[in-house]
């Protein structure tokens, strides 16, 4: 039972993941007619309830906990939250999410944190300033606790860590040679550090950053620094699409996003995948691709309980 009360729910048996995940092309004049070919790497369809990045970034954690209790963290509506709850679901292992925001603590949960306590998962809501210093190992040592989770395994929010960015090379290794430039939307940035190392000589990511200050190539960087001990691959960050930043969807961003979805039949998640594709876009528009080059966009997630989250985070 969690912090709130909510009953948890028996585990069910998990559904294998499908990989590799289908890359398809897709017919679209604003990338024709600047001779660009458009490919949807579609990480959506890997598993109904571990979507996207969250398989490739939450599997090698799940093996290395063995099966220990999970706590991990996350805003309001973090996918990376209701991918943990689920996988301990299908696990049957104990998970406890720390929740940024104390005050979310008295009022109803929203659809993307009744979805985690309908998996299970025990809610622990901590102040902002806490949260801030949730990797400090002293203010860490204390949340976890204050929880009564010292014995847990602990994924960082996000879930982005070195297992989790080797976990993400297999992305790069799918693709090979079958694109010139891979995209992606990034938070943490953990799945760009692991694709950009997988992918082939020759071949660059770009990462579309969903939140804004200009923080993530310091953080991919080091992330890249702790999975494999320097560097690895060629990749961009581009810092100009968040639109505001993370969970902001103004309205030419939904308009964009409802176009794309009537152009291409795809149900588009839009805090991250919207971002990418608009970007994508508007970067082709500028010639940032030669003629001939052939873009992959990876579609880490769907449309989430409330309509309005994302799996990127």
């Amino acid at each position: 039972m969690s912090d709130n009360g909510r009953v948890s729910r028996p585990p069910v048996a998990a559904p294998r993941p499908r990989l590799p995940s289908p890359l398809t092309e897709v017919d679209d004049d604003r990338f024709a007619r600047h001779g660009v070919r458009l490919f949807l790497k579609r990480d959506d369809l890997i598993h109904p309830d571990l979507i996207g990045n969250k398989w490739r970034k939450l599997a090698p954690n799940l093996a290395a906990a063995r099966g220990r209790p999970l706590v991990t963290f996350g805003g309001a509506y973090s996918n990376h939250l209701r991918a943990t709850a689920a996988a301990g679901r299908l696990l049957d292992v104990p998970t406890l999410g720390i929740v940024r925001g104390h005050e979310l603590a008295d009022r109803p949960l929203n659809p993307s944190l009744a979805r985690c306590a309908a998996d299970g998962m025990r809610l622990h809501f901590v102040d902002r300033s806490t949260y801030r210093h949730k990797t400090d190992p002293d203010a860490l040592a204390a949340l976890l606790d204050a929880a009564d989770a010292r014995d847990a395994y602990v994924i960082p929010e996000g879930g982005s860590n070195s297992l989790a960015v080797q976990g993400c090379t297999a992305l790069g290794h799918e693709l090979g040679d079958l694109a010139d430039v891979v995209a992606l939307a990034c938070g943490t940035g953990g799945t760009l550090a692991g694709l950009a190392a997988g992918l082939p000589a020759g071949r660059r990511a770009v990462g579309v950053s969903v939140l804004k200050g200009g923080f993530l190539d310091a953080e991919i960087r080091a992330l890249q620094e702790a999975a494999f001990g320097g560097p690895r691959g060629s990749w961009q960050v581009e810092d100009r699409f968040h639109f505001g930043g993370y969970a902001r969807v103004p309205a030419e961003l939904a308009a964009f996003a409802e176009d794309f979805e009537q152009r291409h039949g795809l149900p588009v998640e839009r805090l991250y995948v919207a971002k990418m594709l608009y970007a994508l876009v508007a970067l082709t528009a500028e010639g940032a691709f030669p003629r001939g080059t052939r873009l992959a966009a990876v579609v880490t997630g769907s449309p989430g309980p409330d309509a309005q989250s994302s799996t990127s985070r």
